[in-house]
Order: C-alpha cells, then structure tokens, then sequence
C-alpha cells in the first residue's frame, strides 16, 4: 500500500483496535496468477506472531481455501471514509481528494479441519458478535447434529501476521487551520462515514 510518511500509523496497538473495530475484512489470495478475494468476518488474537494471529472460516464450497492454502494472503480491513471538497478550504489552487482509514495485514494462510478447534471458532466469532445483544445466542441453540453438519460445510484457517500496514489518511499534511475547516465541513453534512472522518481528525489535530 501506498503510504505517504504524513499518514503512516506503525502504533502495533492503534493498528490492532482498528482491525478489532472494523473486523469484515477481505482476504485476498493468488490463483493461477489471478487474485481471489473472499469477505469475511475475522477475529485478532494480539498475543501471538510477530503481529498478531488472524482467525475466520469460510464455506468449503468457496475454492479458496484450496488454492490460497500455504499462500501469503493480504487482508484489508477499511473503516470509515470521506470526500474532501476543495471549497472547505477556502483556498485557491486546491484539488479534492479522499480521507481514509484502512490497515493491511500479511501472512500466512494455513488451513484447520480439526473438529473441535473448527467449533471453538466458531463459537468465538458468534459470542464476539452476540456478546453485546440483551438476549445473546449461541452454539449452544441449534441441536448437535445440526451443528455438525454445519462444520462439515466450512473450513478454518488462521494467519500469523508477519506484516501490518497502517495508513491514517485524515488531512495532516495539511495547516491545522485548514484541518479544523475541512472537519467542520464534514461535520455540516450529517452523515454518518463524514462524521466519523472528522471525528478521527479531530483527535489528529489536537
């Protein structure tokens, strides 16, 4: 990923909560010199690897797995992000462009088929998305065979993380004077990825 030195993040743990924050990333693999790419929810365990250990399955009719087995993968997780209009900067000889938040993670792709690890993973993205329901659900619901069957339909994998690209593209190349214009622009459109931009802006710029 291109990274100018103005937005490059290398804070390990600011890298981490935002994968963790923004965890429907896309997996993106190599077959016969073509690029695959699967979406997909993944879990961080931060305690492992020289950068982590990302977790996740996929449906075993999805060829993948097959092909991406081995491989070092890229995975990208993006959060919010925001058109920047030139008219915010009340200056002249100004072009617009995109403010954004995305991490890169590289690794390995190595495949589980271990019964009991596959249900473990499962259980552990299901109570990682229940955990904040007044009512959680859990694997616990559906009767054992149902539950088998549905194993015997995906596959897991994990990737230990040997590289983690972080770009923070939030207008720091830009005067604070400029910055604190273009967050109060994108505060006036109300919207929801705008808001979102000036808030990581504003913490930026302080």
């Amino acid at each position: 990923m291109y990274i100018p030195a103005s937005f490059h993040e290398t804070d390990l743990t600011k890298q981490h909560d935002f994968i963790e924050q923004h965890s429907f990333g896309t997996l993106i693999s190599q077959h016969e010199s073509e690029p695959v790419a699967s979406h997909l929810p993944f879990l961080l365990n931060r305690n492992v690897a020289p950068h982590g250990r990302l977790i996740g399955h996929m449906a075993r009719a999805n060829s993948q797995w097959q092909t991406g087995a081995g491989q070092q993968v890229l995975v990208i997780f993006q959060g919010p992000h925001a058109y920047i209009s030139p008219t915010w900067y009340e200056a002249q000889n100004v072009v617009p462009t995109w403010n954004y938040i995305a991490v890169h993670a590289y690794g390995t792709l190595r495949l589980i088929e271990d019964h009991n690890r596959m249900l473990e993973i499962v259980s552990q993205t299901v109570q990682r998305y229940e955990s904040f329901r007044p009512q959680p659900w859990s694997m616990d619901s559906p009767e054992p065979e149902f539950v088998n069957k549905l194993l015997a339909s995906i596959i897991g994998f994990e990737i230990d993380l040997e590289r983690l690209e972080g770009k923070w593209k939030l207008s720091q190349n830009h005067p604070l004077e400029r910055r604190e214009k273009v967050i109060s622009g994108l505060r006036a459109t109300a919207r929801h990825n705008e808001l979102q931009i000036a808030d990581r802006m504003d913490v930026v710029s302080q």
